[in-house]
């Protein structure tokens, strides 16, 4: 892998020694950090736990279409721009409206068993 990346003059290594990007290396790698960023932050917000929201955000950012990328992006820093009270209560909200619906499953399990 190494010596794929060092053909695409991604990173700069010798046999054994250390292992440096180059710039162009770098502004992907900023690139693929801040995409899995916004899905972790995405999942986050969607009230997914923080492990399954690391793992999640690594399939994410490699399957989706760019556009579709574009979006989760503008809407995971448009709730970055909104108050904190304001995401406070949505989120509070989502948490109610998600406790409620398994409540409901949980009922419709136990009544057809």
């Amino acid at each position: 892998m190494l010596n794929k990346l060092r053909n695409r003059d991604l990173v700069i290594h010798e046999k054994y020694g250390e292992i440096t990007l180059t710039k162009d290396g770098y502004n992907i790698a900023e690139v693929i950090s801040k995409r899995h960023d916004t899905f972790r932050k995405f999942l986050e917000i969607i009230l997914v736990p923080q492990k399954v929201a690391i793992k999640d955000a690594h399939i994410l950012e490699h399957k989706l279409d760019h556009k579709t990328i574009a979006q989760f992006t503008k809407f995971v820093d448009f709730m970055a721009l909104e108050k904190p009270g304001v995401i406070k209560r949505w989120r509070e909200s989502f948490k109610s409206y998600c406790h409620k619906e398994e409540r409901d499953q949980r009922k419709i399990t136990f009544n057809y068993a």
